[in-house]
């Protein structure tokens, strides 16, 4: 699904909302998602599940095409760490 497909599906199972609306909420939630993990701040939306910002410490890497070890400096990173009840209905429970 993607980002028009959802806003099309609450928008359809909202009437009352005009489809402008329910895209802005759709953005703002977004938005504001992306504004708190970089920040370093942790999201959890229970029974989802929760988002955060990891650290990988810089290393040494190798290019693939040519062997070359190259230096891969630090870098955050977002990570998705799924909720019990998201979980659970993945796995038919």
């Amino acid at each position: 699904m993607i980002r028009s497909e959802l806003v099309e599906k609450i928008a359809a199972e909202n009437p009352h909302l005009y489809q402008r609306d329910v895209e802005r909420i759709v953005a703002t939630i977004f938005d504001e998602i992306i504004d708190a993990m970089a920040e370093g701040d942790r999201v959890e939306l229970r029974g989802f599940g929760s988002f955060s910002v990891k650290e990988r410490e810089a290393r040494r890497g190798r290019n693939p095409r040519t062997g070359e070890a190259v230096d891969v400096d630090k870098k955050h990173v977002p990570f998705f760490k799924t909720g019990k009840l998201l979980r659970d209905r993945l796995n038919g429970g």
